[in-house]
């Protein structure tokens, strides 16, 4: 028998793969790296770097300070302990994310099983209406959310920004694109040992959809703790209810020396809930990969 010779051009191709790989995620990691250690520079070395902004020629490139004079938490005792300004805000954005995701576990997942599911006159229809909602840019439904939320008397609160959250229909289609890949087999066994139609649906479907849930749950988060067009249409006369994420511009147009600490605090929420819900994401992919 003839040995194949292999000429190793399989694991070559991989090893570039991973290097390119590898390359752009550190690519993509430094603006986080160099958020996180600006954080530890004092508020006026802070303030006399930013104001180095605007001062160069046009093409010559800003520089980059690798290391701070001393390292200093001034910045977080700042904004933890004696100004407490940038701190509300991050708890109203805790505050918009926890109530929306609530309100979305208890309507998304149930929507998208009826839609899945069950067979009922204007089913299609609704389908359709959902796809066409998931379509459009916030800009287009932002005057009739803003008359119906006047007319009910929810315009400049907190329920304003959350109750129109509640109803995302992309999340409801994808899930609902889950759910209907899932066997008939699964649900009919359990009916025939008694399980109603809300027990199939707790006991039976939701521990099956987990990975695409979580998922949902992650990229979901992501919008939530990033709202900006929501809060400046719905809260324009309620400042002291606006969103961390909303108010970082202003943070940012003249420097306070706390911009990077606020940022290093704002990034860490987002990254414990998709660290939290990698294996479903990762998951998630994978089984719609395979359908």
């Amino acid at each position: 028998m003839k040995k194949r010779i292999s000429n190793g051009t399989p694991h070559a191709s991989m090893a570039v793969t991973r290097f390119v790989l590898m390359l752009l995620a550190a690519i993509m990691l430094v603006p986080i790296f160099v958020t996180a250690l600006y954080s530890f520079f004092s508020p006026a070395e802070i303030k006399a770097f930013m104001g180095t902004r605007n001062n160069f020629e046009a093409g010559a490139w800003m520089d980059i300070k690798l290391a701070p004079q001393m390292v200093s938490l001034r910045q977080y005792y700042d904004i933890l302990i004696r100004d407490t300004s940038i701190l509300k805000m991050f708890c109203n954005s805790a505050m918009y994310s926890v109530l929306i995701l609530l309100g979305q576990a208890a309507v998304v997942p149930m929507m998208a099983y009826a839609l899945s599911r069950f067979k009922f006159k204007g089913r299609d229809a609704i389908f359709f209406f959902i796809i066409m909602l998931m379509l459009l840019p916030f800009q287009v439904t932002m005057v009739p959310n803003v008359l119906t939320l006047r007319k009910i008397g929810l315009l400049d609160t907190i329920w304003a920004v959350v109750l129109p959250m509640w109803f995302a229909p992309f999340y409801i289609f994808l899930i609902r694109q889950f759910m209907v890949g899932l066997p008939n087999e699964l649900l009919e066994a359990a009916q025939m040992d008694g399980a109603g139609t809300l027990r199939c649906y707790i006991h039976i479907v939701l521990p099956v959809c987990r990975p695409i849930l979580g998922a949902a749950v992650a990229l979901s988060f992501a919008d939530c703790w990033n709202l900006v067009e929501q809060p400046m249409t719905y809260l324009t006369n309620r400042l002291d209810l606006q969103p961390l994420s909303v108010m970082f511009n202003q943070l940012a147009d003249q420097s306070s020396g706390l911009e990077f600490a606020g940022a290093s605090l704002y990034i860490l929420p987002a990254l414990f809930v998709y660290l939290y819900f990698l294996k479903d994401i990762l998951t998630g992919i994978q089984l719609t990969e395979l359908k």
